[in-house]
Order: structure tokens, then C-alpha cells, then sequence
């Protein structure tokens, strides 16, 4: 499989099954402005890397800025995922991970694009550690 910077259907976490695991026993960490679930996949699916975006509704209102944040979550993950899948796939695991957005208003597009390299580099280092 070429890896390229597509974003595919299969590399959502759509199953309710699959996001109640997440959420029960999965591990959490915050780097402000997106706090991050993850946990090991229970059944191998093929895919490194399944995610999931979140923005309450509680915070934001309005369906316009709740999408234009989730867009730039997704965006900012499927321009750096290559090194994590990497890392997935060298270490023969797979993990599901959630983003929940977690600041009160909308941050700058940098901030979310420096918080996602930050997040990605510490996802590598927890998979590559275990």
C-alpha cells in the first residue's frame, strides 16, 4: 500500500462499540488546545491507525464552528500521521485514538497545527516504548 495523505473512510472510528472501548479503557493525555484518548484495538482491522474527532456541542453551538474545527483537526492529523502509522506498523499494532477538543473558543489553525505535531511525536514515543 502506497502511503499518501489521504484520509480514508476506513481510518474513522464510526463503530459505538469501538468509542465506548476507547472512552472506557482508554488512556488520556491534554496538550491544550486537544486532549487525546487512545487504546490498543481489540481485533486486528488492518488499518494502524483508526481516529476519531470531537468537538462538544457544549462549548460551541453553532454547527459551523464545531465543522471548521473538526476540518482542521482532521487536516493537521492526515498531513502528519505518516510517522505514527509507521511506527504502528513497525511495532505490529494498531490503536484507536480520539481528539476532543477541549478550549473554550476557536484557537488559530497554528496552534492546532503545533499541538498536533506535538501530539503525534508523543503517540510515537508511547507505542514505540511499550
Amino acid at each position: 500500500m502506497k502511503a499518501g495523505f489521504s484520509f480514508r473512510k476506513v481510518e474513522r472510528i464510526s463503530s459505538r462499540k469501538e468509542i465506548d472501548l476507547l472512552f472506557e479503557k482508554g488512556k488520556s493525555f491534554t496538550i491544550y488546545p486537544l486532549r487525546v484518548v487512545y487504546a490498543e484495538k481489540a481485533a486486528a482491522s488492518g488499518v494502524a491507525a483508526s481516529v476519531l474527532i470531537s468537538v462538544p456541542k457544549k462549548k460551541f453551538k453553532r454547527a459551523v464552528h464545531r465543522n471548521r474545527l473538526k476540518r482542521l483537526i482532521r487536516e493537521n492529523y492526515r498531513l502528519r500521521k505518516n510517522a505514527l502509522l509507521a511506527v504502528c506498523r513497525q511495532e505490529n499494532r494498531e490503536m484507536n485514538i480520539g481528539f476532543i477538543y477541549a478550549a473554550n473558543e476557536q484557537a488559530a489553525t497554528i496552534e492546532i497545527a503545533e499541538a498536533m505535531q506535538k501530539i503525534l511525536l508523543k503517540m510515537t514515543e508511547i507505542i514505540a516504548s511499550k
